[in-house]
């Protein structure tokens, strides 16, 4: 049996068993029916004390949110990295220090760019 002929059978039993697991859940499963009170913004029964009580996140966590996402990948691909460079080689050595450095960029620019000290202002 090829990789190939694994990999879609494996495939195919993860699809089948969501598949089943979501085919049960609507047969067996319970039925709530849509209420006035479930309707509302709050399903607590508390009633909202404005109409518009949901104010717009500021753009500045925006920026913050995507700089951690990005810090949390770059540490992901180290640990990567760490695992997969057994036999350490000049290439190797040479592609972790062009990886730091494009990390120490990256924190160069956010602090050049002063984002945290928008957010904590």
């Amino acid at each position: 049996m090829t990789p190939y002929v694994t990999f879609l059978l494996y495939a195919l039993a993860i699809v089948g068993f969501v598949g089943l697991a979501l085919a049960l859940n609507a047969w067996l499963g319970p039925k709530p029916k849509a209420s006035a009170t479930k309707l509302e913004p709050f399903e607590c029964g508390a009633l909202p004390v404005e109409a518009l009580n949901v104010k717009a996140v500021p753009i500045k966590y925006y920026a913050v949110a995507i700089i951690f996402l990005l810090f949390d990948l770059e540490t992901m691909f180290l640990f990567i990295w760490t695992l997969g460079a057994r036999p350490l080689s000049g290439f190797m050595v040479f592609t972790f220090f062009f990886f730091t450095v494009l990390l120490v960029l990256c924190l160069l620019y956010m602090y050049r760019s002063r984002i945290l000290d928008a957010v904590t202002e």
